[in-house]
C-alpha cells in the first residue's frame, strides 16, 4: 500500500512539473498572440514603447536681423548643449565627462548628486561644435547632446540698445529681439526616436513635424551711420565727463530711424556681464524736459493764431520779466527783437511774453499735434510716452514755463519726430524702426508757410550771433535749436546739474536728416546745449551726409566759437 502511494505521488509530482512549462507557454501565447485580451499584446507593446519611444523637439532657426543694407546685426549659429541623466551615468562616465569639459570631477559629481532624483540636467550649454564633438563621440552612457542655436551680434555694443538680445533659450529679452520675438522665433519641430534604458537614442524613426525657421527682420538703421554716431557720442561723453547721452537721426522723407545710439552701452555677446541698468534704450525709454528746443513750436503756435508774423516785435527790456514770484532773465537786455531773434538768442523774456499773450491751451495743443505725450508707434518695448500736462485753467507761470520747455517731458525720439515736421514743411511722418518699402502715411499738422518760416528762423541759430554756431559744418548749412535744462533734484531744480540738448536739421535748404543729441549732466564746465551737444551734432551730421552722398552746399566761411 505504501509503495503504491509513493509511486502515485511521484507520478503526480512529475506531471505537475511538466504542466508548469506548458502553462507558462500558454500564458505567454495568450498574452502575446491572442488579440484583444486585457493587458495582452496591445497593452504590453504600448507599455514597452512608452518606455522606449520618445518625441524629441527640433529647435527652430531664429531669423536674422539686418540693417537697411543687409548688414548682419543678429544671427544664430549652431551649438551643442550637453545634459546628463544622473541616474544612469557611471563613475567612469563622470570622469570622462569632467575631463572633456575641463571640470573638476569632484565638483561635477557633487552637482550630479544634488540632482540625483532627476533624469535630466544640463552640465554645459551652447558649446561650440569643435568643443562638444570629442565628448559626443565617446558615447558616454547617460550623456545627452542637444543641438541648439546661439545668438551672435556682429555690431556688439554699437547697436545693442536697439537690437537687444535673447536669453540662453533663444527667446527675446530686450529691444527688437523682444518686440519681434514671435516673428523671429519660428516654430520648433518634433521627431520620434527610440531610446534605450540609458537614455541614448537607438533609432531615429523620422520627423513628426518639421521645424519652421523664423522670419528675418530688416531694421531702418544704416550701420555706417550707427558706428559713426556711436563713436562721436562715446568720445563726447568721455571728454565731457557726462553721466549718459543719446543720439537719434531720422530720415526726413520717410521717418525711418537711421541711427540710434546711447551711452553707456553694453556687449550683448557677453550676457554674464549685462546689468539691467545698461540695457535701457535711453533714446526711447528715458524722458527729459526739452528746455529751449521747444521754443520754435511756441513761436509756431503764435504765428498760427494770425496775431503774429515773423516780423512782429517783442520788447524784452529791461532784460528780465517777472511772472508771479518767478523772474526770468536773459543773458543781456536784447531790447525790441523780432520772433526770429527770439529763437536765435533763445530769449526767455521774449518767449515768456509771447506765450502769455496767446489764448489758453494754444501752445499745449501745438505740442500735442507734434506728438508730445503720445507713443511714436514703433512698438518698442518700454517706450515712454512722456508727459504733456493738460489743465482746465493755466496759471501764468505754467504757461510761461511750458513755452520754453519746462513742466513737460519728452523722449529724444519724440523731439526728433517733431523737428521732422518742420523739415517737411508741416507734414508729420510716423517713426519707423523697420526699413520701409512703401511711402509712409503723412498728415499735415501745420500750414506749410508757417513751418517754412520757422525753418528759416532755425537757420539763424547756427549762424553768427546764434546760440549754436558750433552746430554749423564747413560742408553743409544746418539749422536747429539748443536746449539747456536744469535737472530736478531733491529740493527742486538743481543749480549744478544740466541736460544739454541740440535738435538740428541738415542740409538746411534741402533737409535730409534730423538729428537730436542729448548730453546728460556734462561736467567739463561746458553745459549749454550749444557747447556740449551742438558740436556732436556737427560731427555726426557732416560725416553722415557725406556717407549718404549728399552734395555739400556750404560755400560760406562760418565763424565758430
Amino acid at each position: 500500500m505504501l509503495s503504491w502511494m509513493s509511486r502515485w505521488r511521484f507520478i503526480t509530482f512529475c506531471l505537475g512539473l511538466m504542466a508548469l512549462p506548458a502553462a507558462l507557454v500558454w500564458h505567454l501565447t495568450y498574452l502575446q498572440v491572442v488579440p484583444g485580451q486585457e493587458k495582452g499584446r496591445e497593452f504590453l507593446q504600448a507599455q514597452g514603447l512608452a518606455r522606449t519611444l520618445r518625441e524629441q523637439n527640433i529647435n527652430a532657426y531664429r531669423g536674422t536681423i539686418t540693417d537697411r543694407h543687409g548688414e548682419l546685426l543678429a544671427v544664430s549659429t549652431p551649438v551643442i548643449s550637453l545634459a546628463v541623466n544622473p541616474q544612469v551615468i557611471s563613475p567612469e562616465g563622470i570622469q570622462k565627462l569632467a575631463k572633456g569639459l575641463g571640470l573638476s570631477r569632484k565638483a561635477l559629481n557633487e552637482k550630479l548628486q544634488r540632482y540625483a532624483r532627476k533624469q535630466f540636467m544640463y552640465v554645459a550649454r551652447q558649446l561650440p561644435p569643435h568643443e562638444a564633438e570629442p565628448i559626443v563621440k565617446q558615447s558616454i552612457p547617460g550623456v545627452i547632446a542637444e543641438r541648439e542655436y546661439q545668438r551672435y551680434y556682429p555690431a556688439g555694443e554699437v547697436a545693442a540698445h536697439l537690437v537687444g538680445f535673447t536669453n540662453i533659450d533663444d527667446a527675446g529679452q530686450e529691444g527688437m529681439e523682444l518686440a519681434l520675438d514671435n516673428h523671429l522665433a519660428g516654430t520648433p519641430g518634433v521627431k520620434r526616436v527610440i531610446k534605450d534604458l540609458k537614455g541614448n537614442i537607438v533609432k531615429d524613426l523620422g520627423i513628426v513635424k518639421t521645424a519652421s525657421p523664423g522670419g528675418d527682420a530688416q531694421l531702418s538703421i544704416d550701420l555706417r551711420l550707427q558706428y559713426l554716431a556711436y563713436r562721436e557720442l562715446k568720445a563726447a561723453i568721455s571728454q565731457q565727463k557726462a553721466k549718459s547721452g543719446s543720439v537719434v537721426m531720422l530720415d526726413v522723407e520717410t521717418g525711418e530711424v537711421l541711427a540710434m545710439v546711447n551711452q553707456p552701452s553694453y556687449n550683448p555677446n557677453d550676457r554674464a556681464r549685462i546689468r539691467p541698468a545698461q540695457t535701457r534704450n535711453r533714446a526711447m525709454t528715458d524722458v527729459i524736459e526739452p528746455g529751449s528746443t521747444v521754443k520754435p513750436f511756441t513761436v509756431m503756435a503764435a504765428l498760427e493764431t494770425g496775431r503774429y508774423t515773423p516780423d512782429s516785435v517783442i520788447n524784452t527790456s529791461p532784460g528780465y520779466v517777472k511772472v508771479g514770484r518767478k523772474t526770468f532773465v536773459d543773458p543781456r537786455n536784447y531790447g525790441e527783437i523780432d520772433l526770429g531773434t527770439v529763437i536765435q538768442k533763445s530769449s526767455q523774456v521774449g518767449i515768456s511774453k509771447l506765450a502769455l499773450d496767446l489764448p489758453p491751451n494754444v501752445v499745449r495743443e501745438m505740442f500735442a499735434r507734434l506728438g508730445f505725450g503720445q507713443s511714436t508707434g514703433t512698438g518698442f518695448p518700454g517706450e515712454s510716452l512722456g508727459i504733456l500736462p493738460s489743465r482746465r485753467k493755466w496759471h501764468p507761470i505754467e504757461t510761461a514755463t511750458l513755452a520754453f520747455g519746462y513742466g513737460l517731458t519728452v523722449t529724444p525720439l519724440q523731439l526728433a519726430q517733431s523737428y521732422v515736421t518742420i523739415a517737411n514743411s508741416g507734414i508729420s511722418r510716423p517713426v519707423s524702426l523697420l526699413k520701409q518699402d512703401e511711402p509712409p502715411l503723412t498728415e499735415t499738422v501745420v500750414d506749410a508757410d508757417i513751418a517754412d518760416q520757422i525753418a528759416v528762423m532755425l537757420k539763424r541759430v547756427t549762424e553768427r550771433g546764434g546760440t549754436a554756431t558750433r552746430a554749423q559744418t564747413s560742408a553743409y548749412l544746418t539749422a536747429g535749436k539748443t536746449g539747456t535744462a536744469h535737472k530736478v533734484g531733491k529740493n527742486g531744480y538743481a543749480d549744478d546739474r544740466y541736460i544739454a540738448t541740440f535738435a538740428g536739421i541738415a542740409p538746411a535748404n534741402d533737409p535730409k536728416v534730423v538729428t537730436v543729441v542729448v548730453i546728460n549732466e556734462p561736467n567739463s564746465g561746458r553745459y549749454y546745449g550749444g557747447e556740449a551737444a551742438a558740436p556732436v551734432f556737427a560731427r555726426v551730421t557732416d560725416a553722415s551726409l557725406r556717407l549718404l552722398n549728399i552734395p555739400p552746399n556750404n560755400s560760406q566761411q562760418v565763424a565758430t566759437r
